[in-house]
């Protein structure tokens, strides 16, 4: 549904107006924004691979679309990529091919066939799939157990205490770690019936199906190769691999209901929207594999269509999460940034403003994980109430604009009574870890060294949730405003908490000036939250870190006032530079540099300039690079960042109020 334009008038010229009207536009009837967060048709595959392994496949209709979708996200040269601007991945690639052949699309369909060209031209072919690869291979027997790099259930039955136990890994490893593991523990393979025979020949081609797999355990294509195993790994694997052979059927029995009792509570507490579709298709397949009831294991297959996007241009497609909240944070931030744009256009600030107050976190999921019962009460999730996995900076965001919004006196009449603004608050503290900086969904539960044991292969730092930069600025940020909004409650812990937090930044700062992040691309975004949360913490813009901040945005700006960050900085931890500046990133450097030399300094108003010279005759801004970051390498474009950034943005540089 297209909303009306804004209720103010639009002057000649008048970018900033001009922004916050389309934003204003493009918001959905319920209140919330939301853009689509795009990684790669994985997704999409995994989905429709679970749902025929266990006969429940698509309609023809939606797997037409299915077919769309992979169409428009194939590369030219045949494969498909890791995300929207990687060369080609060996496990998308694969798992795309099984999946349309599942969906009924012929082996000598244009995307099939070109896929499998590229496949067999690769070294070693599906062979150098890597290890979640060969995973899915291996329960569709395409692929030998005995080539996969072992995974044991009876880890679930350790003492929490042993920091390798998955209670203590990162949650989205946790559960896919806990799925993979149950399947492969019991040995589990799925009967595609003829077809698997066709895709043997087909995924395979030119190459001799191995008698054994053992000796391509290790075999991995330099396309998918970002985190190799280390010695390390494959000392424990070896004697993981020895017990694998020898292990007690009790004992493995035991293991076995551990893990799937860890994945029930969450499938309870999540309403079988799992916390997010990778594991959820696992899950399936593991109640599938357990002779869960077919009513279960259909329940599970609804909640997969929380994830689903679908259009025209685009097809039917899955996506990793929803950003429903998220995007409606800083949707509102942009507008309120601006006090005569958030006045002349309440009524969009009331219906944003409502939304977040419905999704607030309200019941307790402390029974999922009985072992670290941290709250979820008062906290936002990405997406909305019912995922029930709230985090701390989509919390503080969202925080921060109904503090906001009560500041400015642009909240609706019903607003959130000061006991749920405590118990976000509260929430927020919940987060902090003993370095002074924030997790994300949890706090840390595990040492740093556990990365070194990240078998994954595709992805870095994906183990352990610790703390982050972004995390801790925003959540400085809501603290900040919270203290001021109701300084009566624990005035000295929120204090003392933002003085920590305050040091952990410090403490990250890198000797150039810049802020490593890990969810976006890359300094330019770390950099972006750590000035934030800085003055939110009572830092002011002459401090010495600060400048350096300042001094480093400055530096890096391109000769057309803009700034653009190439995501090859987010895997090298470095800084590379864009050969085009970004909307994105130029916003983001705006918005720092507002709170460090202030809106009339020439490099705020040349940055301004451009995004003004870039923006369309309708407020919007052409796709750009990727901007979001996910496990280190998935890299992420989040759809709505060229709407609400560039609006916050350009508010702040124009340092005037829009007539009505």
């Amino acid at each position: 549904m297209v909303r009306p334009r804004s209720s103010y008038q639009l002057m000649p010229h008048d970018p900033t107006a001009c922004a916050a009207a389309r934003l204003i536009e493009i918001q959905q009837p319920d209140g919330c924004w939301e853009g689509e967060m795009i990684w790669c048709p994985v997704v999409t595959a995994q989905v429709a691979i679970a749902r025929h392994v266990v006969g429940m496949p698509f309609s023809n209709a939606d797997a037409a679309k299915i077919l769309r979708h992979f169409e428009f996200t194939q590369l030219p040269n045949g494969a498909f990529g890791l995300h929207p601007e990687h060369p080609g991945s060996v496990f998308v690639t694969t798992l795309v091919y099984v999946a349309a052949r599942c969906l009924g699309v012929s082996a000598e369909h244009a995307v099939t066939a070109k896929a499998r060209e590229w496949l067999h031209a690769q070294p070693g072919g599906v062979l150098s799939a890597p290890t979640w690869g060969k995973f899915w291979l291996t329960l569709l027997g395409l692929y030998g157990r005995d080539g996969l790099r072992p995974l044991l259930p009876e880890l679930a039955l350790l003492p929490k205490a042993f920091p390798v136990h998955p209670v203590r890994f990162y949650c989205h490893t946790r559960y896919v770690y806990l799925a993979m593991s149950l399947l492969q523990g019991a040995h589990a393979t799925f009967d595609l019936g003829p077809l698997r025979a066709d895709l043997e020949r087909e995924l395979y081609g030119p190459l001799v199906v191995p008698e054994s797999f053992r000796q391509y355990r290790y075999r991995l294509a330099e396309t998918d190769a970002f985190e190799p195993p280390n010695l390390l790994i494959r000392a424990a694997e070896r004697v993981m691999g020895w017990y694998d052979r020898v292990a007690l059927p009790g004992l493995r029995r035991a293991a076995l209901k551990r893990c799937a009792d860890l994945i029930d509570l969450d499938l309870d507490a999540t309403g079988h929207l799992t916390l997010s579709p990778v594991n959820g298709t696992l899950n399936v397949l593991a109640l599938f594999a357990r002779g869960a009831d077919r009513k279960v294991i259909a329940k599970c297959v609804s909640g997969f269509e929380f994830y689903r996007f679908d259009d025209p241009e685009r097809g039917l497609r899955y996506s990793g999460g929803r950003t429903r909240t998220w995007d409606t944070g800083f949707a509102l931030e942009a507008l309120l940034a601006n006090p005569a744009v958030a006045s002349a256009n309440r009524d969009a600030v009331h219906r944003g403003y409502r939304f977040l107050a419905a999704h607030q976190v309200s019941k307790s999921v402390a029974g999922r994980d009985p072992s670290f019962p941290d709250t979820a009460r008062g906290g936002w999730c990405l997406g909305d109430g019912g995922h029930a996995w709230p985090v701390s900076d989509c919390t503080a965001e969202a925080f921060a604009a109904v503090l906001s919004a009560h500041a400015q006196g642009t909240a609706p009449e019903e607003r959130i009574p000061d006991a749920r603004l405590i118990l976000a608050a509260e929430f927020i503290l919940t987060r902090q870890n003993r370095d002074g900086g924030f997790g994300s969904y949890e706090r840390a539960r595990s040492p740093r060294w556990l990365e070194r044991m990240n078998p994954s292969e595709m992805f870095t730092r994906c183990m352990t949730d610790q703390s982050y930069i972004e995390c801790t600025g925003s959540c400085l940020v809501a603290l900040g405003r919270f203290r001021k909004a109701i300084p009566h409650h624990a005035a000295g812990r929120i204090t003392r908490a933002m003085n920590r937090g305050a040091r952990f930044l410090l403490s990250r700062q890198r000797p150039d000036g810049a802020f490593p992040g890990a969810w976006g691309v890359y300094l330019t975004y770390g950099t972006f939250h750590a000035v934030r949360g800085l003055r939110a913490a009572g830092y002011a813009p002459s401090h010495r870190a600060l400048q350096r901040a300042a001094s480093w945005l400055l530096a890096t700006q391109k000769r057309d006032g803009g700034w653009g960050e190439d995501y090859h900085g987010c895997l090298r931890q470095e800084y590379v530079e864009h050969p085009e500046s970004q909307a994105t990133m130029t916003s983001w450097a705006i918005v720092a540099l507002c709170e460090t030399v202030g809106a009339g300094h020439p490099a705020v108003q040349k940055g301004a300039a451009w995004l003004a010279s870039r923006q369309r005759a309708d407020g919007s801004y052409p796709r750009e690079a990727v901007n979001g970051v996910f496990f280190g390498t998935a890299m992420l474009d989040y759809e709505l960042y060229r709407a609400y950034f560039p609006t916050w943005s350009l508010a702040l540089a124009s340092g005037t109020t829009v007539k009505s």
